[in-house]
């Protein structure tokens, strides 16, 4: 159910080559990149957006950045707004050009099974002093050191088998994390909680609430969670510590419960859907965990694929993603 379509995603992926071939052509470039849920495999649907950034050379730009003159972003980012917009106009001409809070941000205008993804073009700055990039935050118009291209060698650079553990866990988080009105971690603070807390030899069951519980825990203690490239400032919660740390926990005895109870598929299919509320049903509540009507294909949810087996062998999902959101 939460599978990304292949078409919108390979749309994804082309719009995101364009802007970057692009974005190569303008003055004193380095080199471009690709990040964030496409580099890493972690894209869920829908297809919404492809991350990249554009690497500029500080010896061509000396009074750029922090380490240079001072000069702010906003400049240069609507210079490269300027350069992107009408070349990619010439294969999507309903495209426009915008800024995010990161750089050029590229709406197309042309919709792919009902999904029109983005694509957003970080404007960066190679750094004099220590690993990563400078990267704008335009909305302060200053400077931020991150290491984007490192977070992708992170993620993207343990063995198989781990590797392709820690996407299906953050897959699996993020569908989990987007129900609620108003989410309460970035993409990206789950998918560092998953590359800290997941370890070879998990199931999925085991590493989802391993990574839950652990996260529940160093957040109602205090801790922030660091920049697993240990570049940037230390990661930020979109709520209140205590709601994030309440919502872990109660995603947390979910999965426990689930486990606990493998071999009763009404238990199983009930503690899940504390968790999923938007895509399982409650056994119990003899109707739909959300609204009326077919948002996509209704398909079992096997839960062999998340590990478990017994008699629990099938979670019917819920028909829509509506309903209201548990706080």
């Amino acid at each position: 159910m939460i599978d990304a379509e292949d078409a919108p995603l390979k749309e994804a992926r082309n719009r995101l080559e364009l802007v970057r071939d692009l974005a190569e052509g303008f003055p004193g470039s380095l080199r471009t990149y690709s990040s964030g849920s496409l580099a890493h495999h972690t894209m869920n649907h829908p297809v919404t957006d492809g991350d990249g950034g554009l690497v500029l050379d500080r010896r061509c730009y000396p009074k750029l950045g922090p380490e240079g003159g001072g000069e702010s972003p906003t400049d240069v980012a609507e210079k490269l707004c300027a350069l992107l917009g009408p070349g990619v106009r010439e294969e999507y001409p309903k495209a426009r050009c915008g800024t995010s809070k990161r750089g050029p941000k590229i709406s197309f205008g042309k919709p792919v099974n009902g999904q029109d993804p983005t694509v957003d073009m970080v404007v960066a700055l190679t750094r004099r002093d220590g690993d990563g990039l400078w990267i704008p935050n335009l909305d302060k118009d200053r400077w931020e050191p991150s290491h984007p291209e490192g977070h992708v060698e992170l993620f993207n650079a343990a063995p198989a088998s781990l590797r392709q553990l820690r996407r299906v866990v953050i897959r699996l988080l993020k569908a989990w994390n987007k129900q609620f009105d108003t989410p309460g971690l970035s993409s990206f603070h789950l998918s560092v909680l998953a590359w800290e807390f997941v370890t070879s030899g998990m199931g999925v069951p085991v590493a989802l609430r391993t990574v839950l519980d652990k996260a529940a825990t160093r957040i109602s203690r205090g801790t922030a969670t660091q920049d697993p490239a240990g570049v940037s400032a230390p990661l930020k919660l979109m709520l209140g510590r205590d709601v994030v740390a309440r919502r872990l926990r109660k995603a947390a005895d979910a999965v426990t419960e689930a486990i606990d109870n493998d071999s009763d598929d009404q238990a199983v299919q009930a503690a899940l859907h504390q968790m999923f509320w938007k895509y399982i049903d409650d056994p119990a509540g003899g109707g739909l965990a959300g609204a009326v009507g077919l948002l996509r294909p209704r398909t079992p949810v096997s839960t062999t694929a998340l590990g478990l087996g017994g008699a629990a062998s099938l979670i019917v999902p819920t028909r829509a993603y509506g309903g209201r959101s548990p706080q």
